[in-house]
């Protein structure tokens, strides 16, 4: 699928491992909750837990004192 902006939405698989999920359970992605309905119920589930994950444990930009989304940032930006 594509966004408003007309950019790819995609799930990338590297050797069976998800990348963006790996991505957000370390802390160095967002969670775009946005789109979330078109992930799959498992996704969607397991997307959110790792975000959980590392915003509890303070992974990436977890760390940071007021971590900012990005479209946040570019909002501001404009």
């Amino acid at each position: 699928s594509v966004d408003r902006y007309n950019r790819v939405l995609a799930k990338i698989i590297l050797d069976g491992m998800d990348v963006n999920l790996f991505q957000v359970s370390r802390g160095y992605a967002w969670h775009f909750k946005r789109y979330q309905k078109q992930q799959s119920p498992f996704d969607r589930e397991s997307y959110s837990k790792a975000e959980l994950h590392a915003k509890k444990n303070e992974l990436g930009l977890w760390g940071e004192k007021k971590p900012m989304a990005p479209w946040k940032w570019r909002k501001i930006k404009k």
